[in-house]
């Protein structure tokens, strides 16, 4: 007999309540790091907002895209009651963490002035590349290490032993982050330098964590590399992971649109960038769930199972997302001052805001669905629902505010549609026809 809907839902709640808390730790650590910069001036946050695209797509990779490839391949292994494979396949997962840091330090640590100038302006790229140099040159490597060991625990069912972990970072983040960027007049590189430690600490004790044995098996390091078990990890993790990279750049597209408009239109896209962004970490906790839950269902050949549980989840996240999105669009200019000193900054955060603000439950839905799609293997939908995100985004940003001449004004209605455009494409793959043992490969076509 097939769970009702009502036990899908207290599944998904035990399994996301710990990973929701390390969210919500997450969530006020990034909150205060927006309202630090902030205080560092207008030049400072115009800096931390061209890095911020590259912040969060470090986030979300490791995190997110890949580590969801690794609770997918790792939750159908044991689903599919083969450990050994299980054990191998933390082995190759970091491995392709120690891959995927190196393509955030070369550009971003060793070479970030002429990429950050494009993007944001001089202006911004004198302020921001100390601090992209100090956050990915030092960051990168731990923050990939932590949050794939956390990956492999999800995949085992171990969601709140990983949470746990990561949660001390988060909570030491936003203290360490102030004491060096204000106390000690760091600035933004005492950013930098407080998440790099932050992590640096929360890697050695994950590890301690995993390598005891803690998933119910420890990773193997003797064995031979297999190309297959690279592919099942990468089949939807590099999938997810170009997913995020395209998220993001209608991100860094849209900034570099506005920095025609100056230094302020540029800090105060970030801010709102930033709180639309914050909708990730509160659909990860259910996301990270129904990952886990449509893996093993997927495993056990159980798709209808599989289907429902993503549909609940994803309900749950647009219910959650909708009620802070509507709230921020009826109030947009009191969060915006709250990550905002400099007037126009502040009046420009709220504009976006007003825009943005009503689509945060589409984007709670998208990425609900996208989780559930990385452990069903099914991540063709997502990737074409992201495409058409970034597409409206930019190209309607151009036909709304340059052709139409709308401005500022148009280029923030494109957001929006954009970010719902995604939601509705992700949600409504979760159908037999696509998600299915014997489906034709769903457009654009990335099974595991």
């Amino acid at each position: 007999m097939r769970p009702s809907a009502g036990e899908l839902a207290r599944r998904i709640l035990a399994l996301a309540a710990p990973t929701t808390l390390l969210s919500a730790l997450q969530v006020a650590a990034l909150l205060i790091e927006t309202w630090i910069a902030a205080r560092l001036g207008r030049e400072a946050l115009a800096g931390w907002a061209v890095v911020l695209p590259f912040a969060l797509l470090l986030g979300q990779m490791s995190a997110g895209a890949m580590g969801g490839g690794v609770v997918g391949a790792i939750s159908r292994a044991l689903g599919a009651q083969r450990p050994e494979e299980a054990a191998a396949l933390a082995l190759h997962a970091l491995l392709i963490a120690l891959g995927f840091a190196l393509l955030f330090i070369v550009p971003l640590a060793l070479f970030p002035f002429a990429l950050l100038g494009w993007i944001g302006g001089p202006v911004a790229a004198a302020a921001g590349a100390p601090y992209a140099m100090t956050l990915f040159g030092l960051g990168a490597v731990p923050a990939w290490a932590a949050n794939t060991l956390a990956s492999i625990l999800r995949g085992a069912g171990r969601h709140g032993l990983a949470a746990r972990v990561l949660n001390l970072a988060w909570m030491a983040y936003p203290a360490l982050g102030f004491l060096l960027a204000e106390t000690l007049g760091l600035g933004l590189v005492g950013l930098g330098l407080g998440f790099a430690l932050c992590f640096w600490a929360a890697a050695a004790v994950m590890a301690r964590v995993v390598f005891s044995g803690a998933a119910g098996f420890v990773p193997a390091l003797t064995l031979r590399l297999r190309w297959e078990l690279f592919r099942r990890i990468l089949a939807v993790g590099a999938v997810a992971c170009t997913l995020a990279l395209v998220a993001n750049l209608a991100t860094i597209l849209v900034t570099a649109r506005l920095a025609a408009h100056g230094a302020a239109a540029v800090a105060a896209y970030g801010v709102s960038a930033r709180l639309e962004f914050m909708m990730i970490p509160l659909a990860f906790g259910v996301g990270s769930a129904l990952t886990a839950l449509v893996g093993r269902a997927v495993g056990q050949g159980d798709w209808e199972t599989a289907r429902r549980t993503a549909w609940v989840g994803g309900g749950m996240a647009f219910a959650l997302c909708s009620a802070i999105g509507a709230t921020v669009a009826v109030f947009p200019l009191f969060f915006a001052r709250l990550f905002a000193s400099d007037a126009e900054v502040a009046a420009i955060a709220a504009q976006a805001l007003s825009y943005v603000g009503p689509a945060f439950g589409g984007f709670g839905l998208g990425m609900a669905m996208y989780f559930a799609a990385m452990g069903a293997g099914r991540m063709g939908w997502p990737v074409a629902a992201g495409l058409s995100r970034l597409l409206i985004a930019v190209g309607g940003g151009w036909l709304l505010g340059d052709a139409l001449g709308l401005g500022m004004a148009g280029q923030f209605l494109a957001v929006a549609l954009g970010i719902t455009a995604y939601g509705v494409l992700a949600a409504v793959a979760v159908r037999p026809g696509v998600w299915g043992p014997l489906t034709p490969p769903s457009p654009p076509s990335a099974h595991s």
